[in-house]
């Protein structure tokens, strides 16, 4: 087909970049193109049809408006979830509740046993898919590094850890725009250790800690272990925690840390902007706070681009950076890291007390993977295998689920936070989908204070007609509890 530019169809009547995105359009309602495929780029399309460029962006940029194709940075136009998006609103400074002590419940402890019972189907559980892994090449090296390095393999890695491994780790953090040494870098039992220590090294009991809302429960039974209060500071899915909320919490009490997930967070996959993350470390920092950030999440971006570190604007040692392997490449091996700033001396300290040392024989194995480039070639995979993933589950829902569901559009990560319709109840959905062999994560667990009560988080780690049939049987459920 081919168009020439600044003419109008003469039996249509139409403009040159609305005949291209009416082609696209077509394409994409006859399912040449679906959910999460990437449709052909601007120069592709141009020589295709025969147009400028100019011309083809034009299409774009109308398509985008109406919904059809979301770009992801340095990827590509892709096509979109049909699936209405949850809507930023505007959040008064006054939007949170006083600081709650944490109470631990029986729901989290069996929502947390059913993420890894096999006899589930985990349609909510924040674990990667065990076959997206590189579990082959993994062992290989394993297997070689013990053979290599024998006495040191079954010997302790005393804190900070492995050094090839801390000095794999400063490499990779320059791509958050963290710089560090290896000495700055403290290894942990995963992500959850780090936050752990780090809520040790900078709270009492009693401290309030100000969290985002909605908010990750383990979180919350960390927390509860500690005997610390939770501030629930309001979040978005396109910002993040609402720095204005926050400032106006800090006014009016005294906050002892701060916990947020910053890239892709649990279970918004809210991205917050770089200027709001220099904005939170620099509000912190003025009052003397610490920010604990969890970035376990930023390797999975959509884009070719990581997001940067909360941590790249500090300039005061007060922001402790936590992240971990386990979402990426092999959650059993409980591999993380903090780069702790003023507090790196207590969190070793305390970390000596705790445990003595992380398990040896998976810091050799991660630091020769880092070391030989398997991680970056697995990165490129894993990433756009949850685009499709997110894609495809969130075109499901909107096929299944009742109308007036809402989902948000997270550009990494692979957690979906849906939203039904009020007075659906996430917790009996919950119960009723265990009846039906399915697990999901209710929403009323991301909160202290019964919100959520009809938002459910599902999981897009893996897709197949297994997990769209368990979709099929959610919506059923969902449209059965409907209010009459």
């Amino acid at each position: 087909m081919t168009l020439k530019n600044g003419e109008k169809n003469k039996v249509s009547g139409l403009l040159l970049y609305e005949q291209v995105a009416g082609e696209i359009t077509g394409l994409i309602k006859q399912g040449t193109f679906r959910t999460g495929d990437r449709v052909p780029s601007i120069r592709q399309l141009s020589r295709r049809f025969d147009v400028s460029i100019n011309t083809v962006m034009q299409a774009y940029s109308m398509l985008e408006d109406q919904r059809l194709i979301e770009a992801r940075p340095q990827s590509g136009y892709y096509v979109r979830s049909r699936v209405p998006e949850i809507r930023e609103t505007v959040l008064p400074a006054r939007s949170f509740s006083a600081p709650t002590t944490v109470t631990i419940s029986d729901l989290c402890h069996q929502v947390m046993r059913n993420m890894m019972n096999p006899d589930l189907l985990p349609l909510g559980s924040a674990i990667p898919y065990a076959r997206n892994l590189p579990i082959d090449k993994l062992n290989r090296i394993m297997a070689s590094e013990l053979r290599r390095f024998g006495e040191q393999s079954v010997m302790y890695q005393m804190p900070p850890g492995y050094e090839r491994l801390r000095v794999q780790i400063a490499r990779r953090a320059l791509v958050a725009g963290i710089s560090s040494g290896p000495n700055d870098i403290m290894v942990t039992s995963g992500c959850v250790e780090a936050v752990f220590l780090a809520l040790r090294a900078t709270c009492h009991a009693g401290d309030t800690i100000a969290v985002e809302s909605p908010f990750y429960f383990n979180f919350m039974q960390m927390i509860a272990e500690l005997g610390l209060k939770a501030l629930e500071i309001p979040s978005t899915p396109r910002d993040g925690i609402s720095i204005e909320a926050l400032r106006y919490a800090i006014e009016q009490g005294k906050i002892s840390a701060c916990l947020v997930i910053t890239n892709f967070s649990n279970p918004l996959g809210s991205l917050m902007p770089e200027e709001r993350k220099r904005e939170l470390v620099e509000l912190l920092a003025s009052h003397e706070i610490p920010l604990i950030e969890d970035d376990i999440y930023g390797d999975l971006t959509f884009g070719n681009e990581r997001p940067s570190a909360a941590k790249s604007f500090d300039r005061s040692g007060l922001v402790i950076y936590c992240s971990s392997f386990s979402k990426t490449i092999a959650p059993g091996y409980r591999v993380g890291w903090a780069i702790a700033g003023r507090f790196q001396e207590e969190m070793e300290r305390i970390k000596m007390i705790m445990n003595i040392a992380p398990a040896s024989p998976p810091q050799l194995a991660i630091a020769e993977f880092l070391a030989t480039g398997g991680y970056e070639h697995h990165l490129r995979s894993i990433r756009r295998i949850h685009a499709r993933n997110m894609s495809q589950m969130a075109d499901a829902v909107a096929r299944y689920f009742p109308p007036g569901t809402r989902m948000t559009h997270p550009d990494g990560g692979f957690m979906l936070w849906v939203e039904m319709q009020e007075g659906i109840d996430a917790i009996m959905l919950y119960h009723q989908a265990l009846e039906q062999g399915i697990s999901i994560v209710p929403g009323p667990l991301f909160s202290l204070s019964s919100k959520y009560r009809h938002h459910i988080r599902l999981s897009a780690a893996q897709w197949d007609e297994k997990i769209e049939q368990g979709i099929r049987v959610l919506g059923t459920l969902a449209h059965k509890l409907m209010p009459e």
